[in-house]
C-alpha cells in the first residue's frame, strides 16, 4: 500500500498511473509487487526494461528518478559540473499507451539537469548511440545519457551512461548512482517541465556540430576514396526501422561511395517495427528478407544492416554460387583488423613502433586478432564483454600515447564509430570488382598463425598481397 501511494503521488503522467489504479482496482497484487517493489538496476547496457507503469519500468517517473541521482552524484564528482555541461540523445521508440517515446524521455532528462543550472547538449533528432559518447568526449561534457533499447523487442526502452572518458559507467559509477537515485526518488520543482528544453538559454543543440565533426573523423581512415569514387559496386541498406538511415548515407558520402539503396520497407522509423520480428541484425537471413530481395532485384552484391540505434552491423555478400553468406561478427572483426593494421603499416613512417599499436577484444570473442598480433608484433589485450570495458581500456591507452587501431566486443557488435566504415571490406585491387575476402583472408590467418577457432567455409577468390 505504501509504494503504490508514493507511486501515484509521484508520476505525473496520467497515462502510467492509471494503469497502477487499474491494477489496484481490479486487485491485481501479484503484477502490482512485480511492478513496485523493486527498482531498475543498472546492467551491462545500463538502466533497460519494458516500458509501462512501475518502479521497475521505464517511464517518465522512473527515468526523472535517474537523473535526479545522476545529478546529485555528478555534483560530487566534478567541480565544475555546471560549466561542462551534459549530453542528451534519443532514438524512435515509442509506446501510445504509456505515452512513453524516447523524444519525451530525453526532454524529461534533459528537463531535471536544466532546473538545476546544467547546460544540456540536447539534440534535436534521432540520433545514433556512437553520437552521444562522441560529443561528451568533443564537448568536453561530464557525462551523457542515451534514449534507447538499442535492438530489443519493442516494448522496451533504456538509459545507457555514458561517463566523461565517453565509455559507459563501470563500478564504482553505477553502483554510486543507484545510491543517489534512492535519496531522490520525489522530482524536483522543474523535473516535470520538458518546455524547459525550449525555453532556457543552458539549452544547446549539438546535432550540426557533431554530425559534421564525427563524418570528417571518418574521412581520416579512409585510405582509397578516389577508387571508392569510381567503383561500380552497389550496396543495399537496411536501418531496420530505426536511426540509421540519415547518417548512413552521410558515411558512405564521406567515403566516396554512391549512396547505399535503402530497403524502403524499414528506412523511416516505426518504434513498432512493424517489418521483422525481431529488430536486431545478430538474427541473420530471417530478418534481412526484404534486403536481400531488393539486393537481387538491384543487382547488388552487399547488404548492410544497422540495427535500430545504429551501434551495430551485420553484413552479407552474395558468393559465387548464388548464395549469401551472412557474416558473423567474429568474421567481421578478423577482417576489420586485419584491415586496419594493413592501412597502418602502408601509411605510417618508418619510424613507427609496432610496439605502440594495440587492438582488442573481449572473453567471448574469437582469438583471431589475438593470433595476428602475435605473428605482427603489436598489442592485444582481452576485457570483460561489453562497450563499457573496451570504451575505458581503450582511453587508458590513448591517454597514455599508445595507438589503438580497432577494438571487437562481441557478437556482430561494432563499437562505437565503426559501424559505417564500410571501406575497410574492401581491398583497392579493383575498383569495379568486390573483393571481399573475409573468408578467405580470416582462413589464411588461420593457418598462418596455428589456430582453428573460426568456421571458414572454403572459397578461394584472389589474394591481394598483405
Amino acid at each position: 500500500i505504501t509504494m503504490i501511494g508514493e507511486y501515484l503521488k509521484e508520476d505525473g503522467n496520467p497515462k502510467t498511473k492509471e494503469q497502477i489504479e487499474n491494477l489496484v482496482r481490479n486487485g491485481m497484487n501479484k503484477e502490482l509487487r512485480d511492478r513496485l517493489c523493486c527498482r531498475l538496476t543498472f546492467g551491462t547496457a545500463g538502466l533497460r526494461s519494458a516500458m509501462g507503469a512501475g518502479f521497475c519500468y521505464i517511464n517518465d517517473l522512473t527515468v526523472i528518478q535517474s537523473t535526479q541521482g545522476m545529478y546529485k552524484y555528478l555534483e560530487r564528482c566534478f567541480s565544475d559540473f555546471r560549466q561542462r555541461g551534459f549530453v542528451v540523445g534519443y532514438d524512435t521508440r515509442g509506446q501510445v499507451t504509456s505515452s512513453c517515446s524516447s523524444k519525451r524521455l530525453a526532454k524529461l532528462t534533459a528537463a531535471v539537469l536544466l532546473a538545476k543550472g546544467v547546460p544540456v547538449y540536447l539534440f534535436s533528432k534521432y540520433v545514433p548511440t556512437p553520437f552521444v559518447p562522441y560529443a561528451v568526449r568533443h564537448l568536453k561534457a561530464a557525462a551523457g545519457v542515451m534514449i534507447t533499447a538499442s535492438h530489443n523487442r519493442k516494448e522496451d526502452n533504456g538509459y545507457k551512461v555514458y561517463w566523461e572518458n565517453g565509455a559507459q559507467i563501470t563500478s564504482p559509477h553505477d553502483k554510486e548512482i543507484l545510491k543517489c537515485i534512492e535519496e531522490c526518488v520525489e522530482p524536483w520543482n522543474g523535473s516535470w517541465n520538458e518546455n524547459l528544453v525550449d525555453t532556457s538559454p543552458l539549452t544547446r543543440d549539438p546535432l550540426e556540430e557533431i554530425s559534421k565533426i564525427y563524418m570528417e573523423d571518418l574521412k581520416k581512415i579512409c585510405y582509397h576514396r578516389e577508387l571508392n569514387t569510381k567503383t561500380n559496386l552497389k550496396f543495399i541498406h537496411t536501418s531496420f526501422h530505426g536511426v540509421g538511415h540519415d547518417y548512413v548515407q552521410l558515411a558512405f558520402k564521406a567515403f566516396g561511395f554512391k549512396p547505399p539503396i535503402p530497403v524502403p520497407e524499414q528506412k523511416d522509423p516505426d518504434p513498432d517495427f512493424s517489418t521483422v520480428k525481431c529488430p536486431n541484425p545478430e538474427e541473420g537471413e530471417s530478418v534481412l528478407e526484404l534486403s536481400l530481395r531488393l539486393a537481387e532485384k538491384e543487382s547488388a552484391r552487399v547488404v548492410v544492416a544497422t540495427d535500430p540505434d545504429a551501434d551495430r552491423l551485420a553484413v552479407a555478400e552474395l558468393q559465387e554460387n548464388g548464395r549469401w553468406k551472412v557474416f558473423t561478427g567474429n568474421e567481421l572483426a578478423a577482417l576489420f583488423g586485419w584491415w586496419m593494421f594493413r592501412s597502418w603499416k602502408a601509411n605510417s613512417s618508418k619510424e613507427a613502433d609496432v610496439k605502440n599499436v594495440y587492438m582488442l577484444a573481449t572473453t567471448v570473442s574469437s582469438k583471431i586478432l589475438k593470433a595476428i598480433a602475435r605473428k605482427e608484433g603489436f598489442h592485444f589485450e582481452e576485457t570483460l564483454p561489453g562497450f563499457k570495458w573496451i570504451g575505458s581500456r581503450v582511453k587508458d591507452l590513448l591517454d597514455n600515447g599508445k595507438e589503438v587501431l580497432f577494438q571487437h566486443p562481441a557478437g556482430r557488435q561494432a563499437p562505437p564509430g565503426v559501424a559505417p566504415l564500410w571501406h575497410r571490406i574492401y581491398t583497392p585491387a579493383d575498383p569495379s570488382a568486390p573483393q571481399f575476402l573475409l573468408t578467405a583472408r580470416v582462413g589464411r590467418w588461420n593457418v598462418e598463425c596455428g589456430l582453428a577457432d573460426l568456421h571458414i567455409p572454403s572459397v578461394s577468390p584472389v589474394l591481394p598481397s598483405s
